[in-house]
């Protein structure tokens, strides 16, 4: 992630040159164009939603932000969690996350970012139970979305319920469990939904998702539109994508979640169940009938299937669920049991109320089997420590709709508490600072909500004190009835008004309509279904029945049904009661952590990336008090800094703190900083921080490290590369001493091995043949093998030694042989003895070898030569492949052709000067083929030898290469 440049805008409200809506707006518009969807108020995040995938996430980006302070990095959704983990860790204080804002502004995305950093920086030692916890924790997140989640007209994904999550952590800060608190579900969307507008996902999920045979057995078809509860929202999907396709990767998601989280499949079977009885108790229609049985009137079904279904389903008798749809039972002052038949309607609204009421036990159950498997196990804080916690609130946010019921008016009084709450907390954590730092408060104004909090919650006159007044009343209260007593409380107060109060606003109607001034605007109340939301009835016959079920999931939904009908109970809470029990709870719990707020805003109501409509943000920003909460921040001081952390980012334009102070203090030293830009008198000194007056100081400081910034750059660049090229240059030298050293242990130990390995060498006869020699290393390698050379010959004169000087001319045609035919020809002759003049051997030549020995002397009295170097018989080849015997003789100075049948007469003498070379072949043959220069080749092949077939190729060779060498 890039830093920011000043055309991105202000990453912090609080440094705006002057503080109007319009600037506000400006500098939003700016950054969300730029693509930073994120800007700071102090510590408070304002966030709008991209409706789009930004490069802003994943382990890069929580790397960045792991354990760095709130503003040393861009702002972020990790630098507040990270900021809250941080305060958690270091303090072992109790901290919270509240995120708010209006459907569709992104608050569920915001919290899922949230649980995947504190994810990502804890159990570095790979604790196995810590990993549960953290899979539990992110896996409850798309269980949750799925069964309190829809899709309306503001939001895809609209979560319609309240939700705050406890995450304990232990001493080392790793998450060791969680509980989950949930507000307020909206149970009515399970009857009923506006146009555009969905059921919860699990049904759509059930539908598309299951398999063929997992719907027969739910007596279930895919098409959503067949279930009255389902066919308004049919032809809708959650992503845009294929609808079936699309539901079905959410429900096998959903599926995953629910195994990893540690839902048996026993359970799962259960809540499938349960999901399909509710979408065939949605189809059950009731018919008028002439004539019925005493008990049921004259009602009945109008598909008795459907009542199977649900029976089945339920695991409950269809007569006790046919019962229970057509009468119910009362018990009379003498405790006598009555059984009394519904009408129509009362059938119809007691069909409702059940479903209702088992969709919203079903979610409850939900959330409390995730608070089993994360409760945290064999914690002792003797043993263990105190736990920490950090709460992440996700809570829907201020609604105003064409028609705003019970449901809205209590979301819009969460949202007033909580706006109370904020407030609150913002001028005591600024009143707190001030007195820690020793600076004089000043006294903001802001706008209070107490009243109108005040005018919801009061005892005895509040609007739902009224509200339980009218449901507890004896006789026919009707909802006109309750506003007219509205009317009656409230006709002084400033921020209540009607029809009746003001006649002359048309905009509502008389006996319907009334509205309250919230802080974030006007909001009209339709009272029509106020008395029945609230007094959330049904009828104890549901709760029997459904207790005896003997599946024992929904049995364990509802213990209240095990009560007999004849004991006498308190009324129960009404549902408005239980919210405001419950945000009173809440608002507590809040007060007492460290708050952290991210603020979410949504850009436009079409749900179009990069588009920021400025009207209705601009309404957002009113009714969330980003302005106040700017002007709070900046009462007196617009920022504040710890001195180290104002040094380390501005020491470098003054001359006395760069690059490092020597004064006495941090505070001398940020002291001499400000004087020498003439900034003294802006700014006021705490014991730890200093707190500047005017945004105009910050830009002054902000310009001057902007200049120096470059500089400063290629100066560190500049030693950075020295320092690396020395660091390299040391890491070569020392490599290159390892290397010498290295190579003379190789040399010694090779030459030790290459000592060790031929000490016996010089005994005879082998002389070291049986040795092998050690491979030598590459820089030795030429060395070994002009060793190998030098060994060969001193080996070979050892054996030359002992050889008889007569035999050294035989020794030396060998191997003058053996260097021209070794690799030729596998048998020439090396293993006799070379006797080279055979025609004046007895042996080889009985019959004339008297006449040859004349004929010899005769010759070397002619031509002078010294010795013989070869003789033999041989048949000579000409061009016409004629054979005729012939005698060869080889001297030191001719070459003769002679005749044996004519006293061996010379035929043909050819200079052995003229000879150029000589052919053999490589077979077993006797082949030989001389070549003379200027002259024909004389092709001969030697014979008569004793014994036959004798070799004296390899001879007549080694002879005549040994002398030509000579």
């Amino acid at each position: 992630m890039d830093e920011e440049g000043p055309d991105c805008g202000k990453a912090d409200f609080v440094l705006l040159d002057q503080v109007t809506m319009e600037d506000f707006m400006e500098n939003l518009k700016l950054r969300f164009e730029k693509g930073r969807i994120y800007t700071y108020i102090g510590e408070v995040l304002v966030s709008v939603n991209p409706y789009q995938e930004l490069p802003l996430y994943g382990h890069e980006a929580i790397t960045k932000y792991q354990g760095r302070e709130l503003y040393e990095r861009p702002p972020h959704l990790y630098a507040v969690a990270n900021a809250a983990y941080r305060a958690m860790k270091r303090r072992s204080r109790d901290t919270c996350i509240v995120i708010s804002g209006e459907s569709g502004a992104g608050k569920t995305e915001a919290s899922k970012h949230i649980m995947q950093y504190i994810a990502a920086v804890t159990n570095p030692s790979q604790r196995a139970e810590v990993e549960r916890v953290k899979d539990v924790l992110l896996k409850s997140t798309c269980v949750l979305e799925a069964f309190g989640n829809a899709r309306t007209n503001r939001n895809n994904n609209s979560s319609r319920f309240g939700k705050y999550m406890d995450i304990n952590f232990d001493f080392k800060g790793d998450p060791v469990g969680g509980h989950i608190h949930s507000y307020l579900l909206e149970k009515s969307r399970v009857l009923k939904q506006h146009v555009g507008e969905r059921n919860f996902h699990a049904f759509y999920q059930v539908l598309r998702g299951c398999e063929d045979s997992q719907l027969e057995d739910l007596h279930l078809q895919r098409n959503p539109a067949l279930y009255s509860f389902t066919r308004q929202g049919a032809g809708l999907n959650v992503s845009g994508g294929p609808l079936d396709s699309d539901e079905r990767s959410h429900y096998q998601a959903v599926m995953e979640a629910m195994r990893v989280i540690g839902f048996s499949s026993e359970e799962v079977d259960s809540v499938r169940r349960i999901l399909a009885a509710i979408l065939h108790l949605g189809n059950i229609e009731f018919v008028e009938t002439e004539e019925g049985g005493l008990e049921q009137g004259h009602l009945a079904v109008a598909e008795e299937v459907l009542v199977d279904h649900v029976a089945e389903l339920t695991a409950t008798p269809r007569e006790s669920v046919m019962r229970c749809l057509l009468s119910r039972t009362v018990a009379s002052g003498g405790r006598e049991l009555i059984e009394k038949g519904h009408t129509a309607a009362e059938a119809s609204y007691a069909r409702d109320a059940c479903a209702k009421a088992v969709y919203q036990r079903l979610f409850e159950w939900v959330v409390n089997r995730i608070n089993c498997v994360m409760e945290p196990r064999d914690r002792d804080p003797r043993r263990d420590g105190k736990d920490t916690v950090i709460g992440v609130l996700d809570i829907y946010g201020f609604e105003v709709f064409p028609v705003n019921s019970f449901e809205q008016f209590c979301i819009n009084y969460c949202n007033e508490k909580l706006q109370q709450l904020f407030i609150q907390l913002i001028l005591k954590q600024e009143q707190e600072e001030y007195e820690r730092e020793g600076i004089a408060w000043q006294t903001v104004d802001y706008f209070n909500n107490a009243t109108i909090v005040d005018l919801v919650e009061r005892p005895h006159r509040g609007v739902l004190a009224v509200l339980d007044e009218a449901c507890s009343a004896a006789g026919t209260i009707t909802d006109r009835i309750f506003l007219q007593s509205l009317d009656t409380h409230h006709r002084h107060h400033p921020h209540y008004t009607s029809r009746q109060l003001c006649p002359t606003d048309k905009t509502m109607e008389f006996g319907r309509d009334f509205r309250i001034k919230h802080y974030a605007g006007d909001v009209t109340y339709s009272v029509e279904g106020f008395i029945d939301k609230n007094r959330d009835h049904l009828f104890q016959d549901f709760k029997r029945l459904l207790y005896n079920s003997s599946d024992p999931t929904l049995r364990a939904m509802w213990p209240d049904g095990q009560q007999d009908i004849t004991e006498v109970t308190k009324r129960p809470l009404t549902a408005g009661t239980l919210f405001k029990n419950s945000m009173v709870a809440l608002v507590e719990n809040l007060a007492s952590k460290e708050p952290f707020y991210v603020r979410c805003i949504k850009p436009n109501e079409d749900k179009v990336a990069g588009r920021l409509d400025e009207g209705h943000c601009r309404h957002q920003v009113a009714y969330l008090g980003l302005l106040e909460n700017v002007r709070v921040r900046r009462a007196g001081f617009a920022s504040r800094q710890p001195y180290p952390r104002f040094l380390l980012r501005y020491k470098m334009t003054c001359e006395y703190t760069w690059p490092n102070h020597l004064l006495g203090s941090d505070r001398a030293a940020t002291s001499a900083l400000l004087e020498q830009h003439g900034l003294q008198g802006d700014v006021a000194f705490g014991h730890t921080k200093l707190f500047i007056r005017s945004p105009q100081t910050l830009v002054t400081l902000e310009q001057s490290r902007a200049r120096l910034i470059p500089i400063i750059v290629l100066l560190l660049q500049k030693a950075w590369r020295g320092t690396l090229s020395r660091r390299r240059c040391r890491r070569l030298r020392a490599i290159y001493t390892i290397m010498r050293w290295f190579r003379k242990h190789k040399v010694r130990a090779h030459l030790a091995e290459l000592q060790r390995r031929f000490q016996a060498a010089r005994q005879p006869p082998l002389y070291g043949q049986d040795m092998v020699w050690p491979p030598p290393p590459a820089v030795l390698q030429p060395f070994q093998d002009t060793c190998r050379a030098l060994f060969c010959r001193w080996r070979a004169r050892q054996l030359v030694k002992n050889i008889p000087p007569s035999d050294m001319a035989q020794i030396k045609a060998k191997v003058a042989a053996m260097g021209v035919l070794q690799e030729l020809r596998p048998d020439w002759g090396c293993r006799r003895a070379w006797d080279r003049d055979y025609l004046s051997s007895a042996t080889d030549n009985p019959a004339a070898s008297g006449l040859f020995t004349q004929r010899l002397k005769a010759l070397r009295d002619k031509d002078g030569f010294r010795t013989v170097l070869f003789s033999s018989h041989v048949r000579k080849v000409n061009r016409f492949n004629k054979r005729q015997d012939r005698a060869l003789l080889l001297t030191d100075r001719h070459l003769y052709k002679l005749d044996p049948s004519r006293q061996y007469r010379v035929m043909r003498a050819v200079p052995l000067a003229s000879v150029t070379g000589l052919s053999v072949t490589s077979g077993r043959d006797q082949l030989v083929v001389l070549h003379a220069r200027g002259q024909d080749d004389l092709v001969v092949c030697l014979h008569r030898s004793r014994p036959p077939l004798d070799n004296r190729v390899g001879e007549l060779v080694g002879v005549l290469v040994a002398h030509c060498q000579g």
